[in-house]
């Protein structure tokens, strides 16, 4: 909203609304914060842990196969699977596709560099 110079009797209404929605979204945005977790330091996954947050909720199967086949980041530790949130995180996103317009300008951009 535009900053308003002058408040009159006309324009007070709409100005106490715009204060009221912008506490509101202040709130909110505290709440979302506070329910994050604090802590920056990586978060380790066992094998039933990352099927649970694998947004596709595979198999433990599934998950053991991906691991023979070396197609997710895994650590061993004995017998036991770990997987890193950050490296799951990374790898799940290396198997997004490109939007068209993003193919287009990536195809415009090899073709400028020709």
């Amino acid at each position: 909203m535009e900053q308003l110079q002058q408040i009159t009797l006309e324009t007070l209404p709409k100005a106490f609304m715009h204060l009221l929605d912008e506490v509101k979204e202040l709130k909110t945005l505290l709440i979302q914060k506070n329910r994050q977790p604090q802590s920056t330091a990586d978060q380790w996954f066992d094998l039933n842990e990352l099927c649970n947050y694998h947004p596709d909720k595979p198999k433990p199967a599934t998950v053991y196969g991906w691991v023979f086949a070396s197609k997710i980041p895994v650590n061993k530790g004995g017998k036991k699977l770990r997987f890193l949130k950050s490296e799951i995180d990374e790898w799940l996103k290396q198997g997004r596709k490109m939007t068209l317009v993003e193919s287009s300008l990536k195809a415009e951009q090899y073709l400028k560099n020709q």
